[in-house]
């Protein structure tokens, strides 16, 4: 798990970074846990164009993650640390004792060969998925729930961690690693750990082709689009747009507020990420 660089052949190529995968154990995913990954390029069910600046890309096959942690009692085996093209963090492969195999997200400090196990009789250690309830206070979390059963949603991405801070009630106050502070359900569930793969954010890409392998297509500055095309596009020579910075629909993009003011979830929230008023 480091950064690699590359031979200067080209002046891109000078500056390039990647992953030197010496992590990874097994090149090929479980045939029976993979599933074909139908392009959208942004569309939604209509084909209407919702996420600008998606498309083309390498064909990926969906690894079918275990979010949940539902198989309680049965002690599982990592058989293989994999690389995931679909998401920034590694996965590994579980073999559990009566012969299931599961993917799951894998965390710093997981070894091939080590057991992990999910439910109350799980002690807190790297691996190991319990109840909020069940985990003490400070330990390094990701995974988690947002509503019991439903499996987890926050903190999944390479190199996160979550902690949990405080328990009141029926409620465990989570800090989130944007900085916010959250009140979920203590009967949510979440695995021990730091997400592995740290290093993700300081690869280089280093040239505009990776990113298309990537699936993401060039981006054109609303300044210099037309009038009919954006709302900051036009004006004689350049411009400075003539107006806060935002969407073609006119959606503030730098610091305005889009969050509605009735929003359900704000009950929950202890500590917000950013300064009042800012967000």
């Amino acid at each position: 798990m480091g950064i690699k660089k590359y031979k200067p052949t080209s002046p891109s190529r000078r500056f390039i970074t990647g992953s030197d995968f010496s992590e990874i154990t097994k090149r090929t995913p479980e045939k029976s846990l993979v599933q074909k990954l139908k392009k959208k390029s942004g569309r939604n069910s209509y084909g209407r164009i919702t996420v600008r600046r998606r498309g083309g890309g390498h064909k990926r096959m969906y690894r079918i993650i275990d979010f949940k942690r539902d198989k309680d009692g049965v002690p599982a085996t990592v058989a293989a640390i994999e690389y995931d093209p679909n998401r920034s963090v590694r996965i590994a492969l579980l073999h559990y004792l009566d012969g299931e195999k599961r993917y799951i997200l894998c965390p710093k400090g997981l070894q091939v060969g080590q057991q992990v196990l999910s439910g109350p009789k799980a002690e807190p250690k790297t691996g190991n998925c319990l109840m909020l309830a069940d985990i003490p206070m400070g330990l390094p979390v990701h995974n988690i729930e947002l509503r019991r059963g439903c499996g987890g949603k926050m903190v999944r991405s390479a190199g996160t961690v979550a902690q949990v801070s405080a328990k009141e009630g029926k409620w465990a106050h989570i800090t989130l690693p944007s900085g916010e502070v959250r009140k979920i359900d203590i009967q949510c569930r979440g695995t021990i750990g730091q997400l592995g793969n740290i290093e993700h954010g300081m690869i280089k890409q280093g040239k505009a082709g990776r990113n298309r392998w990537r699936g993401r297509r060039p981006k054109v500055r609303g300044t210099a689009q037309n009038p009919v095309s954006h709302p900051m596009g036009g004006g004689e020579g350049r411009s400075a747009g003539g107006r806060h910075p935002c969407s073609p629909t006119g959606v503030p993009s730098k610091g305005g507020k889009t969050r509605r003011r009735s929003n359900p979830t704000n009950k929950f929230i202890v500590r917000r990420r950013k300064a009042k008023g800012r967000g």
